[in-house]
């Protein structure tokens, strides 16, 4: 059974917090952040290297500055200024940082350091930097038996780079996330590079959107993502050494929470409160929460954020003894082969069996899903206005969709690109009307309604139109543009439900007012259903009513 505190979220949640910064981005540390490092630090047992490459680029002092106040909260952290340019895969000027420790480098056997980072690892990218000391030492959150075995299953040399911008939100858990695997895995490299240091590469990939991944000079991936999206790619490129592909039972439980996040988090805590052996299956903890930043309709809670209120839900659920199955996606449930209940199979092979089964799968950013836009993802096709914006200074976009997110989107891209304009598919815009009069009032934004999305224009490398529909004459338009940003709601996760249970035309999980599904035995919660109101609060509610319900149906059937 997987399960275990982490107590290094937390803290290292609370410090970056608290930092201070130059306009640059650089991280600043204060007594104050120095001595909540300290505790950061205390568990680590062997000496951590901080190898930095000498060079004469202009940051290379904010570097060593940086890296300096950093050993001061720990004395295994250890610096080294090395002359050679041999650990790095490509020789650059600018300066580079790679994270080590002994029993790494005799395990490597004269392979490169694991993680690199070539610029100065401010911004949001501190917390990254943190993170990998604590990694490389086998300590903070790491994953369980199953995934460390397809990590270290996959096929040497594996040598990925991944361009960030120190401001990109979505950034650090894409760098993290290759960051862990490099340190499992015996012959992995992961450099990541600040593209503001490195803006002859960004031009000639012609990378437009972060996180940017690649694998020589082939786009492995771009845009936000999780480990278990990465390490499926990785396989898909690098091929996997595992001989054996038998599937591994993760055991069996009276009820399997699927889902992370709020609703989840909720069912699976009444449910083992109960006295009832629970397991919870996740892509990732924390779900939607993990992409919001403040939170001020919690009641009883004035403000809070997302990545915050995620690391308290998993600190409550690793209070009880759950099994917890990270970074696993679910393929189907079918029934159990032996007696009651059902079979929740993963797409990894690896399942588990339970008695009653709880979806509370969320939901996923909705993509337009016409021609051209998978192709041009990263490529001028994005979903995060505040983390490739700035990437569209001075030139020309597109936002699709009028709601409030579609609305926020295009007022805040107003203040970076030199024109911005929103196009909605329906008749007006369906946003708050504070938000459409501010955007009104924009001297360089403008609204097209009745504009339905027929085409992405791009010749594979950038974006250079949108082709749209008019629906009131019918007639086929085209945009000039530099981007698109696409904010047109949220997909729920029910692919691998699809002909079992019974969905709305919108893939909505239809349950009756107790939570119960089409099937006996099956429940939902959250936004994965109908339930009406799309909240945090209500999440938790509906999560913690289902699994009541599942309860009291198991005593009716004497279980």
């Amino acid at each position: 059974m997987a399960r275990g505190k982490h107590p290094f979220s937390r803290a290292i949640s609370k410090t970056i917090s608290v930092l201070n910064t130059t306009s640059e981005g650089v991280p600043m540390l204060d007594l104050e952040v120095i001595e909540q490092l300290k505790g950061v630090f205390s568990k680590l047992e062997q000496p951590v290297t901080l190898r930095v490459r000498q060079s004469a680029h202009a940051d290379q002092e904010q570097l060593r500055e940086l890296l300096t106040d950093l050993a001061r909260a720990s004395d295994k952290i250890r610096i080294i200024e090395s002359e050679s340019e041999s650990e790095s895969d490509e020789a650059s000027p600018a300066p580079l940082l790679e994270i080590t420790t002994d029993a790494q480098g005799e395990a490597r056997g004269g392979k490169p350091a694991a993680v690199a980072f070539r610029g100065v690892p401010g911004g949001h990218e501190f917390s990254s930097l943190v993170l990998a000391i604590l990694n490389a030492d086998g300590k903070g959150k790491l994953p369980d038996a199953g995934i460390t075995s397809r990590i270290r299953g996959l096929k040497g040399p594996v040598r990925v780079r991944t361009y960030v911008s120190l401001s990109c939100e979505n950034c650090p858990e894409v760098v993290q996330s290759l960051n862990l695997m490099a340190l499992l895995h015996d012959d992995f490299r992961h450099e990541t590079i600040d593209g503001a240091v490195a803006q002859d590469e960004v031009e000639a990939l012609g990378i437009q959107g972060v996180p940017a991944v690649f694998v020589g000079d082939k786009l492995l991936h771009s845009g936000k993502s999780q480990l278990i999206d990465l390490l499926g790619k990785l396989e898909d490129t690098f091929g996997k050494n595992s001989a054996s592909t038998a599937p591994a039972s993760l055991g069996q439980f009276d009820v399997a929470v699927i889902g992370g996040g709020p609703a989840g988090a909720s069912a699976a805590i009444y449910s083992v409160r109960k006295g009832l052996r629970t397991a919870m299956v996740a892509e990732k903890f924390g779900g939607q929460l993990t992409q919001t930043k403040g939170i001020e309709n919690m009641i009883s809670v004035p403000y809070t954020e997302g990545a915050q209120l995620a690391a308290q839900l998993q600190q409550h659920v690793a209070s009880y003894p759950v099994g917890v199955f990270e970074h696993r996606r679910v393929r189907e449930i079918t029934p159990a082969p032996e007696g009651a209940g059902k079979r929740i199979v993963m797409e990894s092979g690896e399942y588990l069996d339970a008695r009653s089964v709880i979806v509370a799968t969320g939901a996923k950013w909705r993509e337009l899903g016409i021609p051209g836009e998978k192709e041009h993802i990263g490529l001028g096709v994005a979903f995060c206005a505040h983390c490739d914006g700035p990437f569209y200074k001075g030139r020309k976009v597109v936002v699709v969709g009028g709601g409030n997110s579609g609305v926020e989107a295009a007022i805040d891209l107003a203040g970076i690109a030199r024109e911005v304009i929103l196009l909605e598919f329906g008749e007006k815009l369906k946003a708050d009307g504070v938000l459409v009069e501010k955007l009104k009032s924009l001297p360089n934004a403008s609204i097209v309604t009745q504009a339905r999305s027929t085409r992405v224009i791009g010749d594979g490398k950038k974006v250079s139109g949108l082709e749209y529909e008019d629906r009131a004459t019918g007639e086929l338009r085209q945009i000039d543009l530099d981007g698109i940003f696409v904010q047109i709601g949220l997909l729920p996760n029910t692919q691998f439900l699809k002909g079992f249970v019974e969905l709305t035309p919108y893939g909505e999980i239809v349950t009756d007012p107790r939570g119960r599904t089409s099937v006996p035995g099956i429940y939902a919660a959250g936004d994965v259903t109908t339930i009406p109101f799309k909240q945090i609060v209500t999440a938790m509610g509906d999560g913690a009513k289902v699994a009541l319900s599942a309860f009291e149906d198991r005593l009716r059937e004497g279980a």
